[in-house]
């Protein structure tokens, strides 16, 4: 049976209130809601980083409490809004940091072809810090997915934090592309929170809208993304459209 991760009866004062919600297998999920939503908060609950007042975090039929930190490694990759080193390393190795939960061996094979992967193959040599932030985002990414990969292939949880607000129109494409080819395949599963609503609904398989810490609405694109329900949440007037290439409504803002 494939494994799943839900979170239920999340309680995190003041941010979240009541959250229950299950992550399934080979599905790109998109948090999206206004600013202060709970959106990160979220986040950080479903990868272990930060324990519920109530509730519980579960993977596998096991609560991410019980699971050793190099076992959880090994299933979930996080890559957050902005990651700052104190030191200044080449981006190989920094992307290199995510074979720490596993043994060495085929490491530098397995990050050259991540980073081939992610576009990151002509930064290496560069120094991490004196990379522009779009560059340090992918990475980052490739850092993550160096984390997860197993057997030519990445295999388990990630959790991306805006992954796509520091890059431009081209890499955000390939980045999202990138992700939706991967969880295709049913290995990978990415819970990404989007500020950009139009790419939420072009990627994502299931949008999950939250409000003051509380799920409001979720599904596909077409249910969530509806003028009313938008201009309720997010207290913005906005028209939705249909995008020119693809069955999937677009969000515009009112003049």
């Amino acid at each position: 049976m494939a494994e799943c991760l839900q979170a239920v009866n999340l309680f995190w004062s003041p941010v979240l209130r009541d959250i229950s919600l299950t992550l399934e297998p080979g599905e790109l999920v998109a948090l999206i809601g206004p600013n202060g939503a709970g959106k990160s908060t979220l986040l950080r609950m479903l990868t272990g980083y930060l324990p519920p007042d109530n509730g519980q975090c579960v993977l596998n039929g096991k609560s991410l409490a019980e699971w050793s930190p190099q076992a959880l490694s090994r299933r979930r990759a996080v890559m957050r809004q902005q990651s700052q080193l104190g030191f200044d390393w080449p981006v190989e190795d920094v992307v290199a940091m995510g074979r720490a939960p596993w043994q060495q061996v085929n490491s530098a094979k397995i990050v050259r072809e991540v980073m081939d992967l992610t576009g990151c193959s002509p930064l290496s040599g560069r120094k991490y810090n004196a990379l522009s932030g779009g560059e340090q985002q992918r990475v980052q990414l490739a850092r993550a997915l160096t984390q997860l990969w197993v057997d030519n292939a990445p295999q388990g949880w990630l959790f991306l934090d805006e992954p796509t607000s520091a890059l431009d129109l081209y890499h955000q494409q390939h980045l999202l592309r990138l992700l939706k080819q991967l969880t295709t395949g049913g290995q990978l599963h990415v819970c990404a929170v989007l500020h950009d609503l139009n790419l939420a609904a072009l990627w994502a398989d299931r949008l999950v809208l939250l409000h003051q810490g509380e799920i409001v609405a979720q599904g596909s694109a077409a249910h969530v993304l509806q003028a009313q329900m938008l201009s309720r949440w997010y207290g913005a007037e906005v028209h939705i459209g249909q995008h020119p290439g693809s069955p999937t409504p677009q969000v515009f803002l009112a003049p």
